[in-house]
């Protein structure tokens, strides 16, 4: 019986040999297909890491060449945070340049809904092919970025396509709370940190930080017959736009300077009055204040005149000042 079942099963194995010559003999190959499709999807895939390699350069150097303290600030955050925080530099300095870059409103308002467009399509993972749009998506989905914070960026900046100056100091500190801080709100979760008193201090420092910005643009936006400084604080003084677009360096503009540098150390103050609640992790998103106090020092030995010469020039010694700061784990 043994030998009955040993014969039988040879002839099944010479019936499968048999069928699988006829196989390759008649039936096409699956091998050629299977090797496309490997050398396909090794393509696809350093395609894709080139991409990536270049929106990631894209947006260092858009961040290196229009937002010099920011982009030091992002050197010295940790690794993985340090690309995340480049890409939303980026996405706010593509903001920021609308105003300027636009000579209608109509187009500003146009690229202002491309990007909240490409926020929702961000947050369907379809984000648009764009360099700046593709590393923000990147950065969403390894952080968990809140979405609230990306469109409120949008909306204020939209809001300030008006080119008006600002009525109040109160308007140009909202202004600054729904740009700035919210970029630093952004720049904590890169961290991954949600917490109380940072949230606190972040708050203050970008109110700090868009006071301190609307002084430094000032003679920038004079030059081209434009003043943003808060109209009260300008009244008070009796100080007029057609002073600042002359760049009149008078007692009074010096005392519109002053008021409204003061109002920012007094945030940068409120800031720091957090400090030993704000966990040692938080500090790296904070590293702007260095850049804040720097100016708001050298305005104070410029006596208030925003058009002096010193204050147009970069400070040096600034990126080892952020480094010496960041080493401390201060604010």
């Amino acid at each position: 019986m043994a030998a009955g079942v040993s014969a039988k099963h040879g002839m099944l194995s010479s019936k499968m040999s048999l069928y699988r010559g006829i196989q390759r003999k008649f039936l096409p190959s699956n091998d050629g297909f299977e090797r496309a499709a490997v050398v396909q999807s090794v393509r696809a895939t350093a395609s894709a890491a080139v991409d990536s390699q270049h929106n990631e350069k894209y947006c260092l150097q858009l961040v290196r060449s229009r937002d010099y303290d920011g982009f030091v600030c992002s050197l010295l955050l940790p690794e993985e945070a340090r690309r995340s925080s480049l890409a939303l530099r980026a996405f706010n300095v593509e903001l920021a340049q609308v105003k300027d870059s636009t000579s209608q409103k109509t187009i500003g308002l146009m690229r202002m809904q491309f990007w909240k467009t490409a926020i929702d399509e961000i947050y369907r993972d379809e984000p648009p092919n764009q360099p700046v749009s593709a590393e923000l998506w990147r950065a969403v989905r390894k952080h968990y970025l809140t979405k609230r914070w990306l469109l409120r960026i949008v909306t204020e900046r939209e809001k300030d396509l008006d080119d008006r100056a600002y009525r109040n100091i109160q308007e140009l500190e909202m202004y600054s709370e729904n740009t700035q801080s919210s970029l630093i709100y952004l720049l904590l979760e890169c961290l991954g940190l949600k917490d109380v008193h940072a949230d606190h201090a972040a708050s203050h420092i970008g109110k700090a930080q868009g006071i301190v910005t609307c002084l430094r643009a000032t003679p920038y936006h004079s030059s081209r017959r434009r003043v943003y400084l808060p109209m009260d604080i300008c009244m008070l003084h009796g100080a007029s736009q057609e002073d600042f677009i002359r760049g009149s360096r008078e007692q009074n503009i010096r005392d519109v300077v002053y008021d409204i540098a003061s109002q920012a150390h007094v945030h940068l103050q409120h800031a720091r009055s957090f400090g030993h609640n704000v966990p040692p992790a938080a500090t790296p998103a904070f590293l702007q204040t260095v850049v804040l106090e720097d100016y708001l020092q050298r305005v104070r030995k410029a006596h208030f005149d925003v058009f002096h010469p010193s204050l147009q020039k970069r400070n040096p010694i600034l990126p080892i000042q952020l480094y010496i700061r960041s080493w401390k784990k201060a604010y």
